[in-house]
């Protein structure tokens, strides 16, 4: 590759992949953490015999932050001071931070509205338990997709700046 394709600044869509991966992610676990929390704390105010299990949501939507991290910590392996880096890889990995942020944003989003809602539900009707994690599930699957989608194109990342 020529010197055109590995300029100085390429590194920074690097570090932009790296920081919107995580910065997002957070967000959507932050949400999904805070929603559902309201809900089991009105919920827990009646029948407090039901928290244990109303904690789903919270551990489902912290989870999303670990897809961010996985992928951060990924990301920031390929970078380095010393080493050559071509604007193609810094693209890539913007793409892939972007990918698993903003798809853990949604995921994070869902899970707190359904897990504040459903929280409450249960608290009126048991049986809606298995209900409510089949729906978390299928909100949880939203941010593995970003995961398995910025795996990908992690992988397609080749950095090869030699002349």
């Amino acid at each position: 590759m020529s010197a055109n394709q590995c300029p100085h600044y390429a590194i920074f869509f690097g570090f932009s992949g790296v920081a919107a991966a995580m910065i997002f992610s957070s967000i959507g676990a932050a949400y999904g953490t805070a929603k559902a929390g309201i809900g089991i704390a009105g919920m827990g105010t009646f029948k407090p015999e039901l928290i244990m299990k109303s904690l789903i949501p919270v551990v489902m939507a912290g989870i999303i932050a670990v897809y961010g991290l996985v992928i951060s910590v990924l990301i920031a392996g390929a970078l380095s001071p010393h080493d050559p880096y071509s604007l193609f890889a810094g693209f890539v990995h913007l793409g892939a931070g972007l990918a698993v942020g903003l798809s853990g944003m949604a995921a994070g989003y869902t899970i707190g509205i359904v897990g504040d809602a459903c929280v409450r539900g249960y608290a009126q009707q048991p049986r809606l338990f298995v209900t409510m994690v089949l729906i978390l599930i299928f909100a949880e699957v939203l941010g593995l997709y970003g995961l398995i989608v910025a795996l990908i194109l992690n992988t397609k990342a080749e950095s090869d700046c030699s002349e």
